[in-house]
């Protein structure tokens, strides 16, 4: 049986809600295909996260794994090409620590790809009216460590497995009385199920422009 792990993480830099973590709770509940959906929340601490990843990966063994992060300020879903070797974080991590220019894995490579079909998954959403797009960018703080972290582990140890990372925006209440972008944390719900129902359906991305000018 197919295996799937969604990670969501926990709220950060004063927030009491992270709605990258409600997503992933309601995705597995509302998920009705014949695969294993399970789910793992991550700290947002730079030492921290790197365990709970591990102890997940070990205990689920998934063949697909999407991590969700939450990007406040940006208007729709974020489907993450490239994760990045370093760690540069503007602000402390919920233990306190705020790594400055540190390689996440001084041996690995300068960056990864996402393995997911980036480009189908935001075609599957603007078929559903979902706003979304390919970053280029999934930051320096833990989501991006998170996604290297990840992708540096499948590389090594389940070559065959895919994963990546997805960036959802703020949820309503996050934004309130701002002038935030925001989604409802059930369209964001929505928005994952799509993505894991692409990511397991094609074979293949498709080949349409996703870049950015800058």
């Amino acid at each position: 049986m197919t295996s799937i792990l969604l990670t969501g993480f926990e709220p950060f830099d004063g927030e009491t809600v992270n709605p990258s973590w409600q997503a992933v709770l309601r995705a597995q509940a509302l998920w009705d295909g014949p695969e294993d959906v399970h789910i793992a929340e991550i700290p947002v601490d730079f030492e921290a996260c790197d365990r709970a990843l591990a102890e997940a990966l070990d205990r689920f063994r998934p063949d697909l794994v999407i991590a969700v992060g939450q990007a406040g300020g940006r208007p729709g879903i974020s489907l993450e090409r490239v994760a990045i070797n370093i760690d540069d974080a503007r602000i402390p991590d919920n233990a306190g620590f705020q790594p400055v220019d540190a390689a996440i894995a001084p041996d690995g490579p300068a960056a990864y790809f996402s393995t997911l079909p980036i480009k189908a998954c935001v075609e599957a959403l603007g078929q559903a009216g979902i706003p979304a797009s390919v970053s280029q960018t999934a930051g320096t703080y833990t989501c991006n460590h998170i996604f290297y972290r990840l992708m540096h582990t499948l590389q090594a140890d389940r070559p065959d497995a895919r994963g990546g990372f997805v960036h959802i925006p703020y949820a309503p209440g996050q934004a309130a009385g701002g002038d935030q972008p925001s989604m409802s944390v059930e369209l964001a719900t929505l928005a994952l199920l799509a993505i894991v129902r692409t990511s397991l359906d094609a074979t293949a991305d498709v080949r349409a422009p996703g870049g950015a000018l800058h």
